[in-house]
């Protein structure tokens, strides 16, 4: 796992599949998203001195960002957040539905399904479930949006005193240039679109991507760039 530092509150934990990062307030860390199974010592190794994780939230169900979740919160005692829609199935209650795929997704798809580790990941004991427009305590107040499309339950968290957006996976950034383009493996590629417009409408200078570079620096243009290349501006 690599640690990468973009600002004095935030750094990027970057897995051999999808990403997660750390936010830090005073003495406390708020860890969004926790990798696939098996990433536990990794973060709590990343986090040694930095203060304790209050709380993990998951931007969704899929493993490469909740595999990490149940391990490191027996660990930590963190408390892991998750929207009401996808909650049962980070829980292990329900299946998680499969992503509708395009043919031309079909083998990356399968590339980075070959990453993760084979079997089942420890799943959390508690998931306290979030609906779109809650506001958590940190970050001067992070704004759950809820993005559905990518899963049912997908969320944003925006923290606009401080300008950085949490996308989850509605939006990625290309591994060959960097540039700003919409997710992939959506269960709902109509309702992504429209996600990926709303997030585009909010005021953000931080972009945190689940896969690809983050945005440091004039976000809202990239992705309002982004979402007219691509055609889902209203």
């Amino acid at each position: 796992m690599d640690v990468v530092e973009l600002l004095p509150r935030l750094r990027l934990l970057r897995f051999p599949v999808g990403q997660a990062y750390l936010w830090r307030d005073g003495e406390t860390l708020t860890l969004i998203d926790a990798g696939p199974a098996g990433s536990a010592a990794a973060i709590a190794e990343a986090v040694r001195g930095a203060g304790p994780v209050r709380r993990v939230v998951l931007t969704h169900f899929h493993e490469d960002h909740a595999g990490g979740a149940g391990e490191f919160a027996a660990r930590s005692g963190a408390e892991v957040l998750a929207h009401r829609l996808d909650a049962p199935v980070v829980r292990g209650e329900v299946p998680g539905p499969p992503p509708v795929l395009e043919d031309w997704e079909r083998p990356i798809h399968e590339a980075a399904l070959a990453l993760l580790p084979a079997g089942g990941f420890p799943r959390p004991a508690r998931v306290t479930e979030l609906s779109g427009g809650d506001v958590l305590d940190f970050g001067g107040g992070a704004h759950v949006v809820h993005v559905p499309g990518h899963t049912p339950g997908s969320i944003a968290l925006h923290l606009p005193r401080h300008g950085v957006l949490f996308t989850g996976d509605t939006v990625a950034a290309s591994p060959a240039d960097g540039s700003v383009l919409p997710g992939v493996f959506h269960l709902d590629r109509d309702r992504a679109v429209a996600s990926f417009r709303r997030l585009a409408e909010l005021d953000s200078d931080v972009a945190c991507f689940g896969h690809g570079d983050p945005v440091v620096g004039g976000a809202s243009a990239a992705l309002r760039a982004a979402a007219a290349r691509y055609g889902v501006t209203p």
